[in-house]
């Protein structure tokens, strides 16, 4: 959600291509978008993994407010769901992970000009990103919901029309809203992080919250927070994946065929019951 809690016009031809899969000599992968087929080609001067492997060190570029896929906690470390699996994954590579916090807004262009190695922190895929990063597998789904405070005399996502709604800008959730009938009708407040706008909620500033499930549920459950879901969804299921710069389709199949591993081995299963509760990730 992000978000989270949180550029991109080119021809939709490119999409089939980029979500097929990251590198030649992987299975053919279901498209996101479109559930099709491809078999994905990478050219023979793609040496992204052999960089990252050489350097020793892969740099994933995060915002740090992505309860609970990464952000920074009370102790000022950085953790979460994301955080642990990409671990898990340098473990497996036997290579170091650096975190590197980024301005979600203008993550793209970190990426592009080389700031980090990827984008992991509850990515959702769309075909604007597609454009313009190498996408992975979803390794994770998620759907869009509205958040209000428990005392709320709101019981439906329509009660919400014509209120205001924040969300945070610059992500998937802003486009959806945005471009849904209730948000067209209503006002929206973009704001910097997720945990901001469930902040201005609480404070009555605003009147719902627009954000990923994931997101609300975790709070729900492991703070105690005062808030209520709207039994509603808007917008199609997202799917989480990670971002690679276009060119990086074999550093991209690397991560890929790694979380494959750990999905096998159970590592994955683990991470996910300690987050969770139960294993939601749909790594095949």
């Amino acid at each position: 959600m992000k978000k989270k809690l949180y550029s991109m016009i080119t021809a939709f031809a490119c999409c089939a291509l980029l979500l097929s899969g990251c590198a030649a000599g992987t299975p053919a992968q279901t498209s996101a978008a479109e559930g099709t087929k491809s078999e994905p080609q990478a050219s023979s001067e793609d040496n992204s993994w052999q960089k990252v492997k050489d350097s020793g060190k892969f740099i994933l570029g995060l915002d740090a407010t992505f309860v609970p896929m990464g952000y920074t906690d009370e102790n000022d470390k950085i953790v979460g769901f994301d955080i642990d699996v990409a671990q898990a994954v340098c473990d497996k590579l036997e290579i170091s992970l650096t975190l590197e916090p980024i301005n979600w807004d203008t993550k793209e262009e970190d990426l592009e000009l080389g700031k980090i190695d990827c984008i992991w922190n509850g990515l959702s895929y769309s075909d604007s990103r597609a454009e313009v990063m190498t996408l992975s597998m979803p390794y994770m789904v998620n759907d869009m919901i509205f958040v209000v405070n428990d005392s709320s005399v709101y019981q439906s996502a329509d009660e919400l029309s014509g209120k205001n709604i924040a969300v945070q800008n610059g992500s998937t959730a802003q486009e959806i809203l945005e471009g849904s009938d209730i948000g067209k009708n209503s006002t929206v407040t973009a704001i910097a992080t997720n945990i901001e706008a469930l902040q201005q909620m609480e404070l009555g500033l605003v009147d719902g919250v627009f954000v990923d499930s994931v997101v609300a549920n975790y709070l729900i459950t492991s703070t105690g927070k005062s808030y209520r879901v709207l039994p509603e969804t808007v917008g199609e299921e997202e799917q989480y994946v990670i971002g690679f710069r276009k060119s990086d389709k074999a550093l991209c199949a690397q991560i890929e065929d790694t979380l494959r591993e750990l999905k096998t081995d159970g590592t994955i299963a683990g991470i996910s019951e300690k987050w969770f509760g139960s294993d939601i990730t749909t790594i095949k």
